[in-house]
């Protein structure tokens, strides 16, 4: 069985007496990507610090590629890639002298810097200067940095936070390309609709606890209550009626009212990511 790229077990930290992650494991293999969907505030960020070795776990243990994330080790420094909500770049460079600067920490002489800047939209602006960029622009090139040394390992922070709907799509697609070539991700975030079309399992955190860690289908078997919306022509107006599949007369209902002749639509319904959350937490996402 393949050695999983992220190991972590019963991982805690604190700040002063607030208990900030508490005691929690999970595992990511090479090629997945694992969400973390919580609130602000649920511990995902003090996570992501700990097994990036910017602050020391208070218990419990992590590794990252078989190394300690305690042991402040170069050789694993090298082979991951973040990305932070906190913006560090250099404003007075362009984008493409970020990059090549960034690649020249890692010893990379021939940076793959312009295909990186076109795989999130900046080709065209590589030799403006940073300063010009707008937020969204910037978390561009916070994520394009993050893929800079081919990383093994992707920890990924709010990656589409501030950008529009087209350039998070876009940015989505590159970090899918990421896991396709190997690299194992952890991806924290608030956005239901993310996690659930980036994911191929979801750890739901809240409190510095994970109350779930699945795939979203399972999941919302688990938990969800399957039904289906008919939506039909009632006079001038239009009505709803919404029949659980595993309702003793569903077939019957559902077969009486399509064939009616003000039937509208049929859809399937199924529980969200949030409304499974809302189920375990008693509070949203948001």
């Amino acid at each position: 069985m393949t050695q999983p790229a992220i190991m972590v077990q019963g991982l805690r930290y604190s700040y002063g007496d607030l208990e900030a992650v508490k005691g929690i494991s999970f595992d990511v293999q090479p090629g997945e990507i694992l969400g973390f969907l919580g609130p602000n505030g649920a511990g995902k960020s003090t996570t992501i610090k700990m097994l990036t070795g910017q602050i020391t776990p208070k218990g419990g243990s992590a590794q990252v590629l078989g190394i300690d994330v305690a042991s402040d080790n170069p050789n694993l420094q090298a082979q991951i890639g973040v990305c932070f909500e906190e913006k560090n770049l250099y404003l007075n460079m362009s984008a493409k002298e970020n990059l090549d600067f960034y690649a020249s920490l890692f010893g990379i002489k021939n940076p793959e810097t312009m295909e990186i800047l076109r795989r999130v939209g900046l080709a065209e602006r590589a030799k403006d200067r940073v300063s010009t960029f707008s937020k969204g622009m910037r978390q561009r090139m916070m994520i394009s940095r993050s893929f800079i040394n081919k990383p093994k390992v992707l920890f990924l922070d709010e990656p589409t936070d501030g950008l529009d709907p087209v350039t998070s799509a876009q940015i989505r697609q590159t970090i899918k390309e990421e896991a396709e070539r190997g690299a194992a991700v952890l991806l924290t975030t608030h956005d239901m609709f993310e996690a659930d079309e980036l994911s191929d399992r979801i750890a739901f955190i809240n409190q510095g606890e994970i109350v779930a860690l699945d795939t979203a289908e399972n999941l919302k078997l688990k938990y969800g209550k399957r039904s289906v919306k008919i939506r039909l022509r009632d006079g001038e107006s239009v009505r709803e009626e919404h029949i659980g599949i595993d309702d003793p007369d569903a077939s019957a209902r559902m077969a009486e009212l399509a064939a009616s002749p003000n039937l509208l639509t049929i859809h399937t319904e199924e529980a969200t990511l949030e409304n499974i959350f809302i189920e375990l937490t008693g509070r949203g996402l948001e």
